[in-house]
């Protein structure tokens, strides 16, 4: 998976995505959580621009990883939802 076009939420995306993610979890290895999260908005945005991420995905996106976080963390990607959403 290159972007987040092939992000649907279902079992048939899901190894794909999880295994980009630790590609990209490991190419982060040290770096900070900010490093990552820059990273990870700037893909969004150009999917979003290019009109390859739509906003279904961007939902399913955040079903998706939302439980795995605390709640500042979760607050935190509902204000980028939103706003990557509006785009």
């Amino acid at each position: 998976m290159k972007d987040f076009a092939n992000f649907t939420g279902d079992g048939g995306a899901q190894d794909a995505f999880l295994e980009e993610a630790k590609k990209v979890a490991a190419s982060y290895d040290g770096k900070s959580e900010n490093d990552l999260l820059k990273s990870i908005y700037a893909r969004a945005v150009e999917g979003k621009r290019s009109g390859t991420l739509t906003n279904e995905q961007i939902d399913a996106f955040y079903a998706q990883f939302s439980p795995m976080l605390d709640g500042a963390k979760r607050k935190k990607l509902q204000k980028i939802v939103a706003e990557l959403k509006k785009m």
